[in-house]
């Protein structure tokens, strides 16, 4: 499921936009890809996994990280993106096994773009 995600999100002009900047590159070379992680499980948690969080639709910044880069990037920005893009309701909270998959899918996107 996660190269087909990435394959429809590659034939959106938008989504197909986003790529790490060099200092996100940096980033990753110092912290390395096991923090980033730790980090994508946080930002999961705390800006998408409650139903309606806070500031729902504006809780991810566009820069700064490579995880919201990623999250842009993935359609994983809000709930609304995540209805719109993978079906998950955004009237309740999200299940482990969808934490999982997003978790995943931006750790696959980042991998790729560091390369």
């Amino acid at each position: 499921m996660i190269e087909e995600s990435l394959n429809r999100l590659s034939k959106s002009t938008f989504r197909s936009s986003f790529h790490l900047r060099n200092y996100m590159i940096r980033y990753i070379d110092e912290k390395g890809m096991d923090v980033v992680r730790s980090h994508a499980v946080d930002f999961v948690n705390q800006k998408l996994g409650v139903y309606n969080p806070n500031k729902d639709g504006k809780q991810t910044p566009m820069k700064n990280h490579p995880v919201f880069i990623a999250m842009h990037a993935c359609a994983c920005c809000c709930r609304g993106c995540l209805e719109k893009w993978y079906h998950i309701p955004k009237e309740r909270d999200l299940t482990q096994e969808e934490k999982e998959f997003i978790v995943n899918l931006l750790m696959t996107w980042i991998k790729r773009e560091y390369k």
